[in-house]
């Protein structure tokens, strides 16, 4: 599984303690990460799983909630809301205009001891934390309808990122999907997205990689995103750079090419900086533009995923 790139100056953040780790589903989701081959550090709901093969079970059996605790209580919220545990989270109308979210800096220590800073943009705070609130372009592959297994951690401090033997790269800027191979990926479109998204490429990346282009309104202005589909099993007939991707349509399948044995869909979201034809880049430059520093800052999904109504 990838993790996006790049990353305040200085040293390492202080120490900080672990967050406590929720319970994960059982079932389908067990299966899918039984394999030896999956060893890496996943955030759900903002905790944080070492998986590793034989040692998932003893570590979900720790982690489960007693069936029938008692749930808190959901708010009663009005029309053009929904509740996220204890609040009320307004769903923005069409024509609304978007707010633009600030990117920040942050760091990580990479796999060769180097200390790297990089610019990211996180959840804004109005925006619900758990990803079952939002809508995704794949069914939920988890017991009890959950879909992410990791979620995006370059928001958080260095020793809270993900990492693992077998992955390249310090923290994740995606979201991971756990599903069944060959399960179809539509087009979702992003909250205040004007017209039908673009693809800007389609081939080899993150294992076989779509990505597409989408204009969003924010803040008075209008902003391109690129939307990263990775690890696909196989590309959708007629998706290619410069063909236009309406909402439903199918954008591939999902497999586990560049991820052998973890069939899931890796879906990253990127802004592209203001004044930068990414499509140009890529066309020029090759698909690494993509994750270029220069062309695109990582984004926490959540942002830009529209709610689910």
């Amino acid at each position: 599984m990838p993790a996006s790139p790049p990353s305040p100056a200085g040293g390492p953040p202080a120490e900080a303690p672990p967050p406590v780790a929720p319970s994960l589903p059982e079932g389908r989701s067990s299966a899918i990460l039984r394999s030896p081959l999956f060893r890496a550090v996943a955030v759900i709901g903002g905790g944080i799983f070492v998986l590793a093969g034989s040692g998932l079970e003893a570590s979900l059996a720790s982690a489960r909630v007693t069936p029938g605790a008692p749930a808190a209580a959901a708010p009663r919220c009005g029309p053009g809301s929904l509740p996220d545990d204890d609040i009320c989270v307004h769903i923005p109308r069409d024509d609304e205009d978007g707010p633009a979210a600030l990117a920040r800096e942050n760091a990580h220590r990479e796999r060769s001891g180097a200390w790297r800073t990089y610019e990211q943009i996180p959840r804004r705070p109005e925006r619900p934390e758990n990803y079952d609130l939002y809508r995704f372009p794949v069914p939920p592959g988890m017991t009890g309808g959950r879909y992410v297994i990791s979620g995006y951690d370059l928001d958080q401090p260095d020793q809270w990122q993900r990492r693992g033997a077998r992955l390249r790269a310090i923290g994740h800027g995606g979201v991971d999907i756990p599903e069944v191979r060959g399960t179809p990926i539509h087009m979702v479109p992003l909250e205040h997205q004007q017209s039908d998204a673009e693809v800007v490429y389609a081939g080899p990346l993150f294992g076989t990689t779509v990505v597409l282009k989408s204009t969003l309104r924010e803040a008075g202005a209008m902003r391109d995103y690129l939307i990263l589909f990775g690890h696909l099993d196989a590309i959708a007939p007629g998706i290619a750079p410069g063909q236009h991707v309406p909402e439903g349509a199918l954008v591939g399948n999902v497999g586990d090419t560049g991820s052998p044995e973890l069939v899931h869909l890796h879906l990253e979201i990127r802004r592209v900086r203001d004044g930068v034809d990414a499509a140009a880049a890529i066309r020029t430059s090759g698909p690494g533009m993509v994750l270029a520093d220069w062309v695109t800052i990582v984004c926490d999904p959540r942002n830009v995923l529209p709610l689910a109504r």
